[in-house]
């Protein structure tokens, strides 16, 4: 089963760059309007999905299902604004310090305990940050700012989601984003601008919403499939799939010492996730921001 679940973490991160390089190409359009498209797609396929498999479709845990909804919307809305304002090998490694915050408030909603070397590995990570920051001119204090905030809130979401874990069906807690999403970006579509997308850009926004999916669906077999504390440094491939793409379609290319700072935070993060499954037997988490 360990191999089967590496292999599905590789697919979901994968599928997850090609929604970002999506999100990067449509650069003229709102990032709300992106939002928007990628959960209405996001929810039809849910509510196709859930019907032919027969579950509840609100759910049980409610309460939390909603805070999942909320949580991960906008946190995503906020990861495609540093995004499009950043290189995305860096709004990426940014995002991926979301574990940490959902250590530090499992502390406090699930009663998780955090070891003594937890806190010198989130210290290196956010070193890390810091380091991506002060070496590429390219990226400002305020959408560094933002990128932070989107991966507390995805904290949030992620302790949502463990929340529902033995309540509800992993189906159920990945549609409550566009559940929730869809009617809120919506509106903000009236109120906040719309601008109708053209040509190419219809393509790119429909294979967004269906990789999104598909990087949801795989991510959440990856989960059911192993321990997350064996697949989840996997998932950091994504950073390389980022430089690969900003690289390729954007022209980006990043400081040496930025690099470093990537891999501080990616290492930070990844030991922390041994450290904190060393003699452990937790299980695994369902459903993905």
């Amino acid at each position: 089963m360990q191999f089967k679940g590496i292999a599905y973490i590789l697919l979901s991160s994968l599928a997850y760059a090609v929604v970002n390089f999506c999100v990067k190409y449509l650069e003229d359009i709102p990032t709300h309007e992106i939002v928007f498209f990628r959960s209405i797609i996001s929810l039809t396929i849910c509510v196709i999905w859930i019907k032919n498999l027969n579950i509840p479709f609100f759910g049980n845990n409610k309460k939390w299902l909603i805070i999942r909804g909320f949580a991960g919307m906008t946190a995503l809305f906020l990861f495609f604004i540093t995004v499009k304002h950043m290189p995305l090998a860096s709004a990426t490694t940014i995002q991926y310090i979301s574990p940490i915050f959902t250590v530090l408030l499992a502390t406090q909603l699930q009663g998780e305990r955090v070891k003594r070397l937890q806190w010198i590995l989130f210290g290196v990570s956010f070193v890390g940050i810091f380091m991506i920051k002060g070496f590429d001119e390219r990226i400002s204090f305020l959408y560094l700012s933002i990128g932070v905030v989107s991966a507390f809130i995805s904290g949030i979401a992620y302790n949502a989601i463990m929340k529902c874990r033995q309540t509800d069906h992993p189906l159920t807690v990945v549609l409550y984003f566009p559940l929730i999403a869809t009617p809120i970006m919506g509106i903000a579509c009236l109120t906040a601008g719309w601008k109708t997308p053209v040509g190419m850009e219809w393509l790119f926004l429909l294979v967004m919403g269906v990789f999104t999916q598909i990087a949801q669906v795989y991510m959440t077999k990856a989960l059911h499939a192993d321990h997350s504390s064996r697949i989840m440094p996997f998932k950091y491939f994504g950073v390389i799939y980022a430089m690969g793409i900003g690289l390729i379609f954007f022209g980006e290319t990043l400081p040496w010492l930025s690099i470093a700072g990537i891999g501080l935070v990616i290492s930070g993060v990844i030991f922390n996730a041994f450290v904190k499954n060393l003699n452990q037997k937790l299980p695994p988490t369902q459903g993905v921001v």
